[in-house]
């Protein structure tokens, strides 16, 4: 078989999805409406948060096995699917909003002093459909390099993530000789399953 460039580039669509055209969208982040130094002209933590997430994944699933033995030979059956914690990294500004959030939306869940779950939250903003009062659902999108006028438009893949809270967020190093830098840090969620745009079945 002779080797030809144009067999390659000609199945390389679109040159190839580039891992730096996402978005991450989670509508329904609590907002710390008392937080110190918050901007009430900024006050919603989900805007922010598809400016400010600066990585994530595409998710991905593992189908579990189930193994049977036929006169000593190991016979494969498929098992249930897992879903692994999805973490994405947020940069933080002055104003700790989506910072504040997340300590929120975690304080909910289980409070710091008390040890027990809330009734409720200041901006009462969580998914009613969700059978958890305390989980949101969330949205990554793989965009072309062409872009698009808004959320949806230009995404050539996109994963909604349903059923999930945040169970991790991690510390922020302080350092004197951190200079010239940006704080950073990461919220890991649990969730429920994902469903995708063109691969997700649609029985239940």
């Amino acid at each position: 078989m002779a080797f030809q460039i144009s067999d390659f580039t000609t199945r390389l669509t679109g040159d190839g999805a580039r891992p730096n055209l996402f978005q991450v969208s989670i509508p329904n982040i609590p907002v710390a409406l008392n937080a110190p130094g918050a901007n009430p002209a900024a006050s919603d933590p989900s805007t922010s948060l598809t400016f400010l997430a600066k990585s994530a994944q595409l998710p991905g699933s593992t189908l579990g096995t189930v193994p049977m033995y036929y006169f000593g030979r190991e016979v494969k059956f498929a098992g249930n699917r897992t879903f692994a914690d999805w973490t994405i990294t947020i940069v933080n500004d002055e104003n700790f909003l989506i910072r504040n959030a997340m300590e929120v939306w975690m304080n909910y869940i289980n409070s710091n002093q008390g040890n027990i779950r809330g009734t409720g939250v200041q901006s009462n903003n969580f998914n009613t459909n969700q059978a958890l009062g305390y989980t949101s659902d969330a949205h990554v999108y793989q965009y072309a390099k062409t872009g698009g006028q808004d959320l949806l438009a230009g995404a050539i893949k996109a994963y909604d993530f349903v059923g999930l809270f945040p169970v991790d967020l991690s510390p922020i190093d302080l350092d004197w000789g951190s200079n010239d830098t940006i704080e950073e840090f990461t919220v890991t969620f649990a969730y429920q399953y994902w469903t995708s745009t063109n691969t997700t079945a649609t029985t239940s």
